[in-house]
């Protein structure tokens, strides 16, 4: 009975280590799978190397961000750097663009492989089957999918593009309102100082007996329209600071930024003709809308790799059986529901021409927006040019003759008074098309032309992705 029982036992540990051997090998090979690394598409390693440049760039590892310190008497360059670094709107467009840039590794990679596991049982476990599946699309869809990745990757980073050119407009049209603003508060603070003096003419002719004391009311009324305006202008300042906090990305609870004293112009040369051929070219929404038409390109290419079969490879061994019994196993799909692949393919085919046609029409409407807005700054050039060199002096030589004759009595105050509006009137036209001068160029040259400006964290000559991969 003992021997019995010794022999029982000798053969449930032999089972029990034929089992362990072909367990053993699975666990493991699934163990070193954990580790494995796919293959890389082309531009992959590009795409990961950009996002960590433009990182450096945003200081996004940085904490606190190296942000340039900010007074009055800094540049307007340190303004827009600021806000490219500290914007909230930048910062998120670059975190969707190197998500973007990880999908990359996600669409090129194999499916995660499965351990399966079988048994036959009646009374007693008749078989114990641990295995290994693996499943492999079929061939170029990987590549493909990889593909499509990395060219909305790109669609990504131009969208990355136009959310810092955006913020660079933002800005420039904050300081420049702030600027005028200053400008509009100083011609209606000199016209509150000649209307004083022109009240104060007006009382010492009204003591002679030359003139009623209507003359002396009629000043003072126009010194309290003034400077109400006056008023209304200083009360605008808050709501100027606070779009200017905000396209800094400053939060609304901080303190709010130094407003530059020093005014700069925008630089910009309207008088090449190939400026229409760099909008063309450098159109930041062009450029994305460029992007998402080479992804519907290659989706389409894709689309009709929903023909080929995907393959699943994999083994089992049965660790119960002596000797042991090996069961290999392949499976394939099989596309045979033509009209879900028609569909498919005709989706993508759909999309692109969908896409042909956004890009198209935005062609075309980068040619009427440069169109518009280099109308717009010839029109005020001819503006600024007839105030400056015409309205102006005439104006101030009128308002002159008016005050000359006014105290000699050749005429009355209703047209001295007519002549300082006429003359506060130019003067804030003057700063209203100065104004406008400055917004057209900057639309012109960030939102139209694409000129990236100082310090921008852009890639420099960074190549296209190819449409066809």
């Amino acid at each position: 009975m003992n021997k019995i029982n010794f022999h029982d036992n000798q053969r449930r540990e032999l089972t029990a280590n034929r089992q362990l051997i072909w367990i053993a090998p699975i666990v493991a090979t699934t163990v070193l799978l954990a580790g494995c690394r796919g293959l890389p598409v082309p531009g992959e390693k590009e795409s990961r190397s950009d996002v960590g440049l433009v990182g450096q760039k945003l200081s996004i590892d940085t904490s606190p961000i190296d942000l340039p310190p900010l007074s009055a008497q800094s540049p307007l360059a340190d303004y827009l750097h600021y806000a490219m670094l500290r914007q909230p709107r930048v910062r998120a467009a670059y975190f969707e663009w190197a998500a973007a840039v990880e999908s990359i590794t996600v669409g090129r990679s194999l499916p995660d492989p499965r351990l399966t596991f079988e048994s036959d049982i009646t009374d007693v476990v008749m078989t114990v089957m641990p295995g290994l599946m693996q499943e492999f699309p079929g061939p170029g869809k990987l590549r493909l999918a990889g593909a499509v990745a990395s060219a909305a990757s790109d669609t990504r980073y131009r969208a990355f593009e136009t959310a810092v050119l955006q913020t660079a407009a933002d800005v420039k049209r904050a300081y420049y309102q702030l600027h005028f603003l200053e400008a509009k508060i100083r011609v209606n603070q000199t016209t509150v100082e000649l209307l004083k003096e022109l009240e104060a003419n007006a009382r010492a002719r009204n003591e002679t007996g030359k003139v009623t004391l209507q003359d002396v009311l009629r000043a003072q009324i126009e010194q309290a329209r003034v400077s109400t305006e006056i008023e209304n202008l200083e009360d605008s300042r808050s709501m100027l600071m606070a779009q200017f906090k905000g396209a800094l990305g400053i939060a609304p609870g901080e303190a709010d930024p130094p407003v530059p004293n020093r005014f700069e112009s925008t630089e910009l040369d309207l008088t090449s003709e190939d400026l229409l051929k760099v909008a063309l070219t450098r159109n930041p929404r062009l450029r994305e809308m460029e992007s998402e038409l080479r992804t519907a390109e290659v989706a389409l290419q894709l689309a009709y790799k929903a023909r080929v079969p995907d393959f699943s490879l994999g083994v089992m061994a049965d660790a119960k059986a002596s000797p042991v019994m090996v069961r290999p196993q392949a499976a394939m799909t099989l596309p045979i529901w033509r009209d879900k692949i028609s569909a498919e393919i005709a989706r993508a085919q759909f999309l692109k021409q969908a896409a042909e046609s956004r890009y198209s029409a935005e062609q075309i409407a980068v040619a009427v927006d440069f169109a518009e807005r280099t109308f717009a700054y010839r029109e005020v050039s001819r503006d600024l040019a007839l105030l400056s060199n015409q309205l102006l002096p005439k104006a101030r030589q009128s308002l002159d003759v008016a005050r000359s004759g006014y105290l000699a009595g050749q005429i009355d105050f209703f047209n001295l008074i007519d002549a300082e509006r006429t003359l506060l009137g130019f003067e804030l036209e003057n700063v209203d098309a100065e104004t406008r001068r400055e917004l057209v160029l900057t639309e012109i040259s960030l939102l139209t032309l694409g000129q990236a400006p100082a310090n921008a964290p852009f890639l420099n000559d960074r190549p296209e992705a190819p449409a066809n991969p």
